[in-house]
């Protein structure tokens, strides 16, 4: 129930596969490429009645003459701009460029100076890696200026199919018409602003063709949810569902230990312990009565190892500060801890100047981090990772073993032996202090009822940014609240429970 959301090599891969392997001729691919374009843009209700359609020299220009020929058949008044070379035409694109020109259609090597109604751009497909430059910056500049709606097909030219990244300029499309799958580069910041909406299209391609290609990423949809959530079984009791450790929550961190707790708890974990300093135990059982405190005033390790036997899943890190004792602590979790663990916030901080603790953990783990914690992490700085956030996660998860989930505008899940996750859920009224105390609550809380690391991750994540967005929707965009989110959680989860 997954989608994909390949890169262009990836896509072309797919491609190929389809042409040489199944046989489908690429024509055929092409011509269905035309007609689910048009389709959709008269779905869309973007008139059709003057376009001008911006055809490169490959075959995603050949998909822009055979949308214009397309249109002419519909009686509309299509022009061409021609922005490629003679020399460089595909066949595919010479032939439909030709059996255009028999019929009329007007071809251009200059943008006309007229209006139209709606600017489609087939100048350069998925495999573009250069950046863009000279002649072809300009008139991508001037189609950004014309009048008309604004339509990509496959995706925008000038943004990288794999990272998002602007290369030089783009086309900033209002619909952009993706062919089998939509590429990553169209979801991922900033390439997703000049994507606009995005709408998948069958042309022939099987996206099957990616499910045993682990390097190919993937997002969820809500109809996801009820085969994910954890079984609640009719004969079950508290231990059932995990006995969850929660070392969070420094002097005046009171709040951090209750949102990761409390989220633990929404979404099903049996048991929440909260070792916490001695300063938050009374707002703490005024909060949260259902968990247990203990409270330490200063490092013991013989306590630490005794909850550690305790619990079935650990997490650390929410509000615990970055004191001689935090440290004492984490480094006593790190060296004796056997129990899957979520690691977060300031266990993150800490970490990173302990990083052989993390190469030889004897426990499965899950490290949060956001930008600039990834940046402590590894070294980089945090331009260097955004410009490439997919794989800054996949390389970290190559190099430790843990569950990386790198939390942006778009956070990722990487695992070495699996499919990364790209989460498109979730809003910016998530942008708020203690989102991600929550978000780690709920990823220990999954991981206590028996998800396994990567996929307690996965859904977490999910579930987080899915009552972000029930959140939003009840209390604005400027108003959300990270208890909020825990709300919007609880209620998403009741949409989606099934029989559980």
């Amino acid at each position: 129930m997954m989608r994909y959301l390949p890169d262009g090599g990836q896509m072309k891969a797919a491609d190929t596969y389809s042409i040489r392997t199944l046989g489908v001729p690429s024509m055929v691919l092409m011509e269905r490429a035309a007609l689910k374009t048009v389709e959709v843009m008269e779905q869309s209700g973007i008139n059709l009645e003057r376009a001008l359609i911006a055809c490169g020299s490959g075959n995603n220009g050949g998909d822009g003459f055979a949308i214009a020929r397309l249109l002419h058949e519909k009686k509309m008044r299509p022009e061409i701009l021609f922005a490629g070379q003679e020399q460089s035409l595909t066949d595919e694109c010479r032939c439909q460029k030709e059996i255009d020109e028999r019929l009329g259609i007007p071809v251009f090597t200059e943008i006309p100076d007229r209006e139209y109604t709606v600017i489609i751009d087939a100048v350069f497909g998925v495999g573009l890696s250069r950046e863009i430059t000279g002649h072809y910056r300009s008139l991508i500049d001037q189609l950004n200026n014309m009048k008309g709606s604004k339509v990509a097909v496959d995706i925008p030219s000038g943004v990288s199919s794999r990272t998002g990244q602007i290369l030089g300029t783009a086309f900033q499309a209002e619909l952009t018409v993706s062919m089998a799958c939509v590429k990553l580069g169209c979801e991922l910041f900033p390439g997703k602003e000049m994507a606009g909406r995005t709408v998948p299209v069958p042309i022939g391609i099987d996206p099957g063709f990616f499910d045993d290609k682990k390097d190919v990423c993937f997002t969820l949809d809500r109809e996801c949810l009820p085969s994910m959530l954890p079984e609640r079984k009719k004969d079950s009791h508290k231990g059932t569902y995990g006995r969850l450790l929660m070392i969070t929550g420094s002097a005046g961190m009171a709040g951090a230990a209750y949102l990761s707790a409390m989220a633990a708890y929404a979404v099903g974990a049996g048991l929440v312990r909260i070792y916490t300093s001695e300063d938050n135990r009374v707002i703490l059982q005024q909060l949260l009565p259902e968990a247990v405190i203990t409270c330490y005033k200063d490092y013991e390790e013989s306590d630490i190892r005794e909850l550690l036997e305790w619990a079935d899943t650990v997490c650390i890190g929410c509000g615990l500060g970055q004191s001689e004792t935090s440290e004492q602590i984490l480094l006593s979790v790190m060296k004796y801890i056997k129990a899957p663990c979520v690691a977060d916030a300031d266990a993150l901080n800490l970490l990173s100047c302990h990083m052989e603790l993390l190469r030889n953990v004897q426990a499965p783990i899950i490290l949060t981090p956001h930008m600039m914690e990834m940046s402590r992490l590894t070294g980089k700085s945090v331009a260097e990772l955004k410009a490439d956030r997919v794989s800054a996660a996949e390389r970290f998860a190559a190099e430790y073993p843990a569950v990386c989930v790198l939390k942006d505008s778009r956070t990722a899940v990487s695992c070495h032996d699996r499919k990364t996750f790209v989460n498109l859920a979730g809003n910016s009224a998530m942008a708020k202090a203690g989102s991600g105390d929550v978000l780690a609550g709920v990823i220990a809380g999954l991981l206590a009822q028996g998800k396994n690391p990567y996929d307690a991750a996965c859904l977490g994540v999910f579930l987080h940014a899915c009552g972000g967005d029930e959140a939003r929707e009840a209390e604005g965009a400027y108003s959300v609240l990270a208890r909020d989110l825990i709300t919007g959680i609880r209620q998403c989860m009741k949409k989606y429970q099934g029989e559980n």
